[in-house]
């Protein structure tokens, strides 16, 4: 028998929900991209998306959570044209950017989502159906008041493992200290992931330095990942 469905874990979100008018660049991308490869949570038909249907293809599904302004996002697709990216997102201006910055490297293998991660996955992913799950940066919330809302809480990871096929990969990043000791701590206690290494993983190669990540390092902030594998239920 499969899984049980997960309940709606929250009251809290962990985004803020952002304003700001797209660029012209990026209007002119989102017009051209958006019908095709972009939608809206509350758009999606009841039950899972057919990512097949969807990317014309069976691959496997990788599903980026919060693509930012898609520096790293379009960069990662672009070397992975053998795998359907789904990057979700609730920024629109991120998203115009994000398929600006696709067009200019030729990726075609991307499609995008607007809107909550946690109703993506609880109301639209089939159990099984991802190959990596990517969470690079999220909002640390840095305030001990506000911890609540960061992303990575046991809820979630425990939705996240039932969404990803045996041997899957969870990959987290962060240059928040405390951030990245509760990430390690709530990861290794869900039964479903193991740990690809004793702790911290290195850094890997292929993960682009941005603009974000080095401004973290010049205020002195160290980045972590952390690489966990689904495990057999």
């Amino acid at each position: 028998m499969g899984e049980q469905q997960q309940p709606h874990l929250r009251t809290v979100v962990s985004y803020v929900k952002r304003g700001g008018r797209m660029t012209v660049g990026q209007q002119r991308a989102w017009d051209r991209l958006w019908p095709t490869w972009g939608t809206t949570v509350p758009d999606l038909p009841a039950g899972p998306i057919d990512f097949g249907g969807w990317f014309g293809r069976e691959a496997p599904v990788v599903l980026e959570i919060g693509s930012g302004m898609g520096e790293t996002t379009a960069r990662l697709a672009a070397a992975e044209p053998e795998v359907n990216y789904v990057a979700v997102e609730v920024y629109e201006a991120g998203l115009g950017q994000l398929l600006l910055r696709a067009e200019q490297l030729g990726v075609d293998n991307l499609r995008l989502v607007k809107g909550d991660a946690v109703e993506l996955l609880t109301s639209h992913v089939a159990e099984g159906a991802l190959s990596t799950v990517r969470i690079l940066y999220p909002d640390p919330w840095p305030k001990k008041r506000h911890h609540k809302r960061r992303l990575i809480q046991p809820g979630f990871v425990a939705l996240l493992a039932s969404r990803m096929a045996e041997g899957a990969t969870l990959h987290l990043a962060t240059d928040w200290a405390d951030y990245a000791e509760q990430m390690l701590e709530v990861c290794e206690a869900e039964p479903r992931l193991r740990n690809a290494y004793d702790g911290w993983a290195p850094r890997p190669s292929w993960r682009p330095v941005t603009k974000f990540e080095q401004r973290a390092r010049t205020e002195g902030r160290a980045s972590r990942d952390l690489l966990f594998t689904r495990t057999t239920p």
